[in-house]
């Protein structure tokens, strides 16, 4: 089976070795995304609800990259640096998705540059019907 590499279309500064999404069988693996300054790899620290729908955001940007929506996200894995965020975290991510949310887990982290949410996903980019 093929892979293709799906890149961030803002993102200029390469972060780690690995490809931000991998496109395979019609699924998109989306690596984990954080807070970040697309243009300068800067960390954008704010509450957490901010980084909860800027860090969905830049999922968001690599599933359209590889010509899905957020209706094709299919499950999320979310990790925070203080579980003590989750209700306010689940509501900024509940107010993201329309429609039928993915599947989640959800788990306390140490993580990186001082960043309060990391998210990875999986999208069914298909258009196959169910």
């Amino acid at each position: 089976m093929s892979k293709k590499e799906i890149r961030h279309p803002e993102k200029s500064i390469p972060t780690g070795a690995y490809s931000p999404g991998v496109l395979s069988g019609g699924l998109l693996f989306v690596s984990g995304q954080g807070p970040l300054d697309l243009k300068t790899g800067e960390v954008l620290r704010g509450t957490i609800e901010e980084e909860t729908l800027l860090t969905l955001s830049h999922v968001k940007s690599i599933v359209e990259a590889a010509g899905g929506t957020i209706d094709d996200i299919v499950k999320c894995t979310v990790h925070l640096s203080d579980i003590r965020d989750f209700e306010r975290y689940d509501t900024a991510y509940g107010s993201f998705f329309t429609g039928i949310r993915p599947a989640r887990t959800t788990v306390q982290s140490v993580l990186s540059d001082g960043i309060k949410i990391e998210i990875d996903a999986i999208a069914n980019i298909s258009k196959t019907s169910i």
